[in-house]
């Protein structure tokens, strides 16, 4: 699933390609895709966009008129940047936007349709489609010591929660845990002073890191392969690979379908966190699945 890194990388290449530009026609073929029904997706035809932004994991689509349109991409869906009026593929393909130099293709890589689009008028329209993290790349130490601290969970469930902070999930907050040395299962009001704010200074250079990365990546290309695991990661998706800093085998707890790596030696003083004697502790306060994470993001709205 596409991260703040990653959401980032869009809205770079978005703004470069759509801002200014007028939304000639909306295509859309996954009738999953639209939650709202009111404004109708037919009003944003003819305004012109005048912002990208995002919003969490999601990117909007501010236009004239003051319409919005913003998209959660969840864990399969992509954009793909095709030429003017390019057809919709058969498979695949949620829909299109048509801009007069080029298409945005709204593809999703699954047959479980959980991509979402979002047409909504006005400013508080758009704030309740936030789930009300703070932004850790904006955030001071002491914002963001409060929002951690606000409920004694778990580092990972912690930084992954969207009501806490803002676009991060699985695969950096395993790369920031490993960054500032902490176990992903300690919990977030015992951390001191000290921990904390080494966990502060590592999301925010783990975060910039990836954006400026990634960004330098694409280049002025339009990003594919969209992921949000990366071959040089340091610890997400790296079981058993050596850890960069010290050399031990990374290690994982599996949850449901949900996985976190970490390097017992940098992190948890050369334990093993067994899956199994933390299995209630892991049912208590991780979700089972992507999608129960990302419900708690999306406000009732249909």
């Amino acid at each position: 699933m596409p991260e703040l890194p990653e959401v980032c990388l869009y809205v770079h290449a978005l703004d470069a390609r759509i801002t200014g530009q007028p939304l000639e026609r909306v295509r859309l073929r996954s009738p999953s895709l639209l939650k709202t029904f009111d404004p109708p997706v037919s009003e944003l035809v003819g305004k012109r966009v005048r912002a990208i932004g995002r919003i969490g994991k999601r990117i909007a689509l501010h236009l004239d008129d003051n319409l919005h349109a913003v998209i959660h991409l969840m864990i399969a869906g992509r954009f793909q940047w095709r030429d003017p009026g390019a057809p919709i593929p058969r498979k695949r393909a949620a829909g299109a936007l048509d801009f007069p130099n080029g298409t945005l293709l709204l593809t999703e890589a699954s047959r479980k349709k959980r991509m979402s689009m979002w047409v909504v008028r006005g400013d508080e329209a758009v704030r309740q489609l936030d789930p009300g993290g703070v932004e850790p790349l904006e955030v001071d130490f002491s914002g963001f010591r409060a929002a951690l601290t606000r409920e004694n969970r778990t580092l990972k469930r912690g930084l992954t929660d969207p009501r806490l902070l803002s676009g991060i999930g699985n695969a950096h907050s395993d790369e920031i845990l490993l960054a500032a040395r902490l176990s992903p299962l300690r919990l977030t009001r015992q951390l001191s002073t000290g921990e904390l704010r080494r966990l502060y200074d590592a999301t925010r250079a783990s975060l910039r890191e990836w954006i400026e990365r990634l960004q330098a990546e694409a280049g002025g290309e339009f990003p594919k392969k969209v992921t949000a695991f990366h071959p040089a990661m340091a610890a997400h998706g790296k079981f058993g690979k050596p850890c960069p800093r010290c050399g031990t085998p990374i290690q994982r707890i599996v949850y449901a379908s949900r996985e976190t790596n970490y390097c017992p030696e940098c992190q948890t003083g050369g334990r093993l966190l067994a899956d199994r004697a933390l299995s209630r502790l892991l049912k208590r306060d991780w979700p089972r699945t992507p999608e129960e994470l990302e419900a708690i993001r999306t406000p009732g709205r249909g």
